[in-house]
């Protein structure tokens, strides 16, 4: 069994934190922005601590090979960092945590009453590509993965400049870290074809590589610890989305609301307008098997 660490955090113990992970753009940020603001939970989203640590251990995972122990401590040291509560804690918080808890840029903190507080949290972006790290830090997190239609999540992150500014040559390293997880780079034949890949099939393997994480994680972790999600059934039915969350995190949670809840017709697939034939055959070539074997068709 992983040795368990005490975190004390705003003098709260943290047990059974709740970490929501997913490929870019799976919908990860909506459960994210459901558990922050519901009752006796603290859930930060992208606080730059974290990012930093999040980051270093994706980008770079022979950082903690071998390096279970130190890993994990850096970790919840950054988690320690972000869940700190205090007068002015929230200032300096990223804009999407602090409009996920209806606060404006300049309006003071904290975002969460210490009062009935209970229960920890994050939503960062990427956090899926360390989740072995993550699991490592946290033996008895409960884990939340959100999985999404692969050209759905393509489509958006096409259309991200922060989701594409990680392709520049500059900052690639599948060269110096392979096998590279963060740019699902897996064996000698994707390093071969990525310089070839079009920015499509480049999210494309970005996903992929995010949805090989979330299998292994389903093979390894136990039911009462992981849960997934599927974007799609969670816009076309929050209340059942909440009622799952609520059920696996044993507290009340509040229902996900995704951009798609809001329109008409939810059910309709974003990448159908906006994917051109040639970005879904670039797709199709790099991740096809995968969507499949998750019943995209």
């Amino acid at each position: 069994m992983p040795q368990r660490h005490i975190l004390i955090v705003n003098a709260r113990n943290v047990t059974q934190p709740v970490f929501v992970i997913g490929a870019p753009h799976s919908g990860a940020e909506s459960v994210g922005r459901a558990l922050k603001i519901s009752p006796g939970f603290h859930v930060t989203i992208g606080q730059q601590a974290v990012l930093q640590a999040v980051y270093g251990f994706a980008r770079r995972p022979s950082l903690h090979s071998g390096r279970g122990d130190a890993a994990a401590a850096v970790l919840r040291d950054a988690f320690a960092q972000s869940w700190q509560l205090g007068p002015a804690s929230c200032l300096d918080c990223t804009p999407q945590c602090r409009s996920a808890a209806g606060l404006r840029q300049a309006e003071p903190g904290p975002c969460v009453e210490l009062r009935g507080l209970a229960r920890f949290g994050d939503a960062s972006p990427d956090l899926t590509y360390c989740a072995e790290a993550l699991v490592a830090a946290f033996p008895d997190a409960r884990i939340v993965q959100v999985v999404r239609d692969g050209r759905d999540s393509v489509a958006a992150m096409l259309t991200d400049q922060v989701a594409m500014s990680w392709f520049r040559p500059s900052v690639v390293n599948i060269e110096t870290e392979f096998p590279n997880p963060f740019y699902g780079v897996d064996d000698e034949p994707d390093r071969q074809r990525w310089p070839s890949l079009s920015d499509a099939g480049k999210c494309a393997m970005r996903w992929r590589g995010a949805v090989r994480i979330a299998a292994g994680l389903r093979r390894a972790l136990p039911a009462d610890q992981l849960k997934t999600l599927r974007y799609e059934d969670m816009a076309r039915d929050p209340g059942a989305a909440a009622a799952a969350l609520t059920q696996f995190t044993g507290a009340v949670i509040a229902a996900p609301v995704t951009p798609s809840t809001r329109r008409p017709r939810p059910e309709q697939n974003e990448w159908r307008r906006t994917l051109t034939y040639g970005q879904l055959a670039d797709v199709e070539k790099v991740a096809g098997e995968e969507l499949r074997r998750l019943g995209y068709k």
